[in-house]
């Protein structure tokens, strides 16, 4: 059914508002036909591939398809031929899909490298894990990262709508949906599990008879109540977020249950450990800066012991992080700076900062009056670092924790 309900143009498609709907980025990327290459990063079922086909058909482009699950170096390879052999002086360049491309090994997407720079082919990817962590930097740097959502009640409840009023199967039969609270709620968010729900609900019930379709229908047919944890659905953010908020608000007795119920759900202990690294340096940072050196042992630990013994070092740093002084003053102070980089543009650097490898830049003037701090007591001397229109800015402002207190009067003591 998932298939047959396959809509084939971008008013029949369901969700992702903020990346399809009226003047948004890939409706104009559409509008004007101006495709770049492009990942689409966003849970099973909704709607990635389905866009990608969408796009290709509503540009009247050539479109390839590769699933990174079956497909090697050589598959790419033959496919970026075929994909070449259509390029005709000034037609567009066929579109080359590839699902799941973060299961692509580095070879395997070092191996689109050349088609995509050439513009050979444009590529669009599909893939349910962050791709800054899945797919090589050369890769990603040429191309933009699209994030979709799960689909809402609202999506859902089209879907359903449409479903039971243009399937050529379902609307054979008498349905009457009563109830969509169980439905929507083991769908998760997923356009192909809703519709497997409500074909196992129909099938459920005899030929020609009324089809009432409610909360106790589905929960029988699928023979258990809510699952602990979908790792591909709805809950899979809320716990995960659960979990870093847990942890950044101090209460480690909450952040190892919502750790456990990651577990039990079969969670990627990788993905946890990648999360514990981000939340050591946004929410800890200076406060205790050995939280990084914990996280980073965390994920180096997990990748060499496996489970189940690697849930012990997994607790161990989030009871450690948990209970550890909080700060984002790096956070906030990286966010200012680059702020303040977009609001004035590329300043000039002050000359006796600058490098004069050269006799021409030393005439010039570069490096000239630097003062060298080791040179001077307790190796600091007053100079300007900043460009001359940011003098006076602050940037780093210390927060209230012992080690960064220590850091404050450090600082007011140099001023």
């Amino acid at each position: 059914m998932a298939e047959r309900l396959r809509p084939r143009t971008l008013d029949g498609y369901v969700g992702q508002e903020h990346l399809v709907g009226k003047g948004k980025v890939l409706r104009k990327i559409i509008e004007t036909g101006n495709l770049p290459s492009f990942i689409l990063w966003g849970p099973p079922g909704v709607g990635k591939t389905t866009l990608a086909k969408i796009i290709a058909t509503t540009l009247e482009r050539p479109f390839y398809t590769l699933s990174a699950v079956s497909s090697g170096v050589k598959d790419v390879r033959e496919v970026i031929k075929k994909a070449k052999s259509k390029a005709f002086f000034s037609n567009p360049s066929p579109i080359l899909f590839i699902d799941e491309i973060h299961r692509f090994s580095k070879s395997q997407q070092d191996s689109l490298l050349a088609a995509v720079e050439e513009g050979a082919v444009t590529l669009i990817g599909a893939t349910t894990e962050n791709p800054s962590f899945e797919v090589i930097s050369p890769l990603l740097s040429r191309c933009q990262v699209y994030v979709l959502k799960p689909l809402n009640v609202s999506d859902l409840r089209k879907l359903t709508e449409n479903a039971i009023k243009n399937d050529t199967e379902l609307k054979k039969k008498n349905i009457d949906i009563a109830e969509t609270d169980a439905l929507f709620l083991h769908s998760g968010g997923d356009a192909r599990k809703l519709y497997n729900i409500i074909e196992l609900a129909v099938n459920s019930f005899a030929d020609n008879e009324k089809i009432t379709i409610n909360d106790k229908i589905v929960t029988d047919v699928l023979q258990s109540k809510q699952a602990v944890y979908d790792k591909n659905g709805d809950m899979h953010y809320d716990i995960i977020s659960a979990f870093i908020k847990s942890v950044r608000g101090s209460d480690a007795d909450a952040a190892v249950y919502w750790l456990a119920r990651m577990i039990e759900g079969g969670e990627d202990l990788k993905f946890i450990a990648r999360r514990l690294i981000i939340l050591a340096a946004e929410d800890i940072g200076l406060a205790n800066p050995n939280a990084l050196l914990m996280a980073n042992s965390c994920f180096n630990a997990v990748n060499i012991v496996g489970y189940p013994e690697s849930r012990i070092i997994l607790s161990e740093a989030t009871i450690y992080l948990a209970n550890s002084p909080k700060s984002n003053s790096a956070y906030k102070a990286i966010n200012k700076a680059q702020e303040t980089v977009r609001k004035t543009g590329n300043l000039p650097v002050p000359l006796h900062l600058r490098n004069a490898p050269t006799k021409l830049m030393k005439e010039l003037g570069y490096g000239k009056d630097y003062k060298y701090p080791h040179n001077y007591e307790n190796n600091f001397v007053t100079q300007q670092y900043l460009p001359e229109e940011l003098k006076n800015i602050t940037i780093y402002e210390a927060q209230n924790n012992p080690a960064e207190e220590k850091m404050k009067q450090q600082i007011k003591k140099r001023r």
